[in-house]
């Protein structure tokens, strides 16, 4: 039994793992990461507490932890549904400022408090959870990929009723066999969400999925077969050997999932004086995580202006990042297999994100003026939305963004968009400049398939 629960517990935390690490930046591949890795912990209880004589203190701490999926997946489903739904970011601002910081005071105070504020908090997280279902409902249409959205509906459902009973104690089934349900139900819903993700970014997503939980159960076997051996054959299952092999294991897969980052810091550490060299080095590991991502070479025959307007904007949005570039579809486009051949260049996905770069920044010029190197006019405001926020990299609205290194253009603009340009009226620009750059794109791909 303690062996079923570390590997359960393995999966779900290599799961949330991966979520989180498919992109940091993202606020919904965070919570789905959080949601997953509080069952992770939730599970680890389950075979400390059997080998613990006093187990009290265990449980109730697994109790707290299994309101974290439940309040995570709330706000999750938010963030899913349409970015021009008025409400959608209101309604996550108050997720984030008032019932996130209310739950935590409240799983802090129900180890003390005991079952009478456990059953406030479960209405509280399961009321937010059940609402933003009714929202997904409401929305359906405009949610997508469609089959991905029919798995996190019925996942979601399934998931809130299996929560409903374990934070309330209903005894439907026996524990153990409610908290796998809820484990696959939670399991379904971190795809659903890394689908969702991939989908975005016009990525595909079962090779590389595959690869990281193939290395993850590998490394996690290796390193936690040698305390499992111990137990086995020397005391038997303490509480410290049992609390040490769920260490070996969650460390073994995070070293595996994470290991982009951690060989970022340790080359800053060994290349301290070289930044050219660690900036080398971070592209080729940022292009070789990308190839299993990259999408089939005719994928980009079948989509329509919308979907070719998407891809354009993200591809936009990763201008100053050619492994985001390198799994992007328009790589596939034909103006790069001419622009290959007529330089000579090897047929290689570090060339195509390069000419793929190009031709955005060309795409992005054709937007400039005539009458200057910079204005705030009208007909200025969609150059200035992509060049200044892609090429340049400018971010107006952020504090922790350093501007120091700015040009005279890039400083007048930056004062110009802090001031004047609301962040959504600049957001609203983006899309429609993208909209025009994806035409540009999309005449040159028809002209060359004509």
């Amino acid at each position: 039994m303690i062996g079923l629960a570390v590997v359960a517990f393995g999966v779900a935390w290599w799961l949330g793992l991966y979520v989180i690490a498919r992109d940091p930046r993202k606020p919904v591949l965070r919570r789905a990461g959080a949601g997953l890795l509080g069952y992770a912990a939730a599970l680890a209880c389950e075979p400390l507490a059997r080998v613990t004589d006093d187990s009290d203190v265990i449980e109730e701490v697994q109790a707290a932890l299994l309101f974290v999926p439940a309040l995570a997946w709330s706000g999750v489903i938010l963030l899913l549904l349409p970015e021009t739904w008025p409400w959608r970011d209101r309604l996550d601002r108050g997720w984030r400022r008032v019932l996130v910081p209310l739950v935590a005071v409240g799983l802090v105070a129900s180890v003390f408090v005991g079952d009478a504020l456990r059953w406030v908090l479960g209405a509280a997280v399961l009321i937010p959870l059940f609402g933003a279902l009714a929202l997904l409902a409401s929305q359906w249409r405009a949610v997508r990929p469609a089959p991905a959205r029919g798995v996190l509906a019925v996942a979601t459902l399934l998931f809130g009723l299996g929560a409903a009973a374990l934070l309330f104690n209903f005894e439907v089934l026996p524990a153990w066999l409610m908290l796998a349900a809820v484990g696959a139900d939670l399991a379904l819903l971190g795809l659903a969400v890394a689908v969702f993700d991939a989908f975005a970014e016009g990525e595909t997503l079962r090779p590389d999925m595959a690869r990281s939980l193939i290395t993850a159960a590998v490394t996690a076997a290796l390193f936690g077969s040698q305390v499992g051996a111990a137990m086995l054959l020397g005391t038997g299952a303490t509480p410290p050997l049992v609390a040490l092999l769920l260490g070996t294991v969650a460390a073994a897969i995070t070293v595996q999932v994470l290991g982009r980052p951690f060989a970022t810091a340790l080359d800053r550490a060994a290349f301290r004086g070289d930044q050219r060299l660690q900036h080398a080095r971070a592209e080729l590991r940022d292009v070789a995580d990308a190839l299993p991502k990259r999408a089939e070479p005719d994928a980009l025959a079948g989509l329509d202006e919308a979907e070719f307007i998407r891809l354009t904007r993200r591809a936009l949005a990763h201008y100053g990042d050619l492994g985001k570039l390198v799994s992007s579809p328009l790589t596939a486009l034909p103006a790069i297999d001419d622009r290959l051949a007529a330089r000579g260049a090897p047929d290689q996905p570090l060339e195509r994100a390069t000419e793929l770069k190009a031709l955005l920044l060309e795409g992005i010029q054709r937007l400039k003026p005539r009458d200057g190197d910079f204005g705030t006019t009208d007909e200025w405001r969609f150059y200035n939305a992509l060049y200044f926020s892609y090429v340049v990299g400018i971010r107006p609205y952020s504090r922790r963004t350093r501007h120091d290194r700015l040009d005279p253009d890039a400083r007048r603009a930056l004062e110009w968009f802090a001031r004047q340009v609301p962040e959504r009226t600049l957001y609203n620009w983006q899309n429609a400049a993208a909209k025009l750059v994806a035409t540009d794109l999309r005449t040159r791909r028809s002209a060359n398939w004509q």
